[in-house]
Parts: C-alpha cells; structure tokens; sequence
C-alpha cells in the first residue's frame, strides 16, 4: 500500500478587473492527493487572498487549541510587476494551505474542503456547511468538476454518485462567475490592492 500523501500548489497568479476602478488577484490552487479525507482526489480551484483570510479566520474559530501558521502579509499595494511580490506571496499561501492539510483536526472541517475543491463563493461555502442548501458539501465538490456547476440548486438536471455530506472535500472559487474578465499576467503596470 503506498503511503497516504497530500500535495497542494499554488500558482498562475491572475488579475481580474471587477469594474473601473478595482481589480483583484486571484490564484490557482490544485490538490492531488490519495487520502481518504478528500473527497476529490485531484482538483483546481482559484481563490484570491481575502479568501484565504476567511478561510484563515474560519479555522482559527473552530480548532482553538491548535496555532494556526500565518498567511503572508496584506500588502497595501500588490503589483504584479513586482515579480518577487507575488512570487512571495504565492509562496505564504501555499506554505499556509500545506500547514492546514497536514493538521488532522482541521482536516474535519467541510468548510476548508469546500473551498479546497469546489465553485462555491464563500457565502455559499458557509451556507453549504451549514447544512442549508439543497446539495450537501459532497455533491458540490462532486459537480464543481462536471458539466452541472453554473447552479448547484439545479438539481434536476445532474446526476449524483454522491452518498453523504461528508465532512470532506471543498473549495470553489470566491467569484463564480467571475465578475470581470481575465486580465493577461504581461499587463503589469497598475499597483493592485489585496
């Protein structure tokens, strides 16, 4: 039997424009993982940092006992053409999101699995966790890699092999659908804010 091993990534910074005036960072994280505590054993989702810090917050709350590894710095101009900067930056995140997968009781927590391996905004994350939707967090990791994710309360038209809601196995992308569009990586000349 090979050993049980967790692997997260952090990469592929992107600017999106949000409107006018404000533009945000976002980054792909991918997991690839034989551990019976994820649901999914390879996924990509994008989060931007303000996410990571809800998600920092959220643990935090729900495992007191355990110190929590920081996340980098909330730098008040993020530029992309500070290639150390985001080098750095993308560097804390993954060091952050290796620290928590490799803590067995913040493992318990859906709503780390749920930002981890599926769509959902945040807002949708907590309700999901909550038990509040019609999907339970299985089935949102399950359809964030099908056809079926434009609208996980459609239930009607997708099929689910899912058998539970368990505690495992989330983390879709704070900004579905993304509001602006991509903005490529070479358009380095604006300061961004986090």
């Amino acid at each position: 039997k090979k050993p049980e091993f967790i692997s997260i990534s952090v990469r592929d910074p992107r600017i999106l424009k949000d409107d006018l005036w404000h533009t945000h960072v976002d980054y792909e994280i991918c997991l690839d993982t034989n551990s019976m505590c994820f649901r999914k054993k390879t996924s990509c989702v994008r989060r931007r940092y303000s996410e990571f810090v809800w998600l920092r917050h959220c643990l935090e709350q729900n495992a007191l006992i355990i110190l929590l590894p920081k996340l980098p710095p909330r730098t008040f101009f993020f530029s992309l053409r500070n290639t150390d900067q985001v080098l750095q930056r993308m560097r804390g995140l993954q060091e952050f999101l290796e620290s928590v997968v490799h803590t067995p009781l913040l493992l318990s927590d859906s709503r780390l699995h749920l930002f981890l391996q599926s769509d959902l905004s945040i807002t949708e994350i907590e309700v999901c966790a909550l038990g509040k939707t019609r999907y339970t967090v299985a089935e949102a990791i399950h359809r964030s890699s099908s056809g079926c994710i434009s609208r996980l309360e459609d239930k009607a038209s997708c099929d689910s092999d899912c058998e539970s809601s368990s505690s495992s196995g989330l983390g879709l992308s704070v900004d579905t659908p993304v509001r602006g569009s991509p903005l490529p990586f070479s358009e380095r000349d604006q300061p961004l804010f986090s």
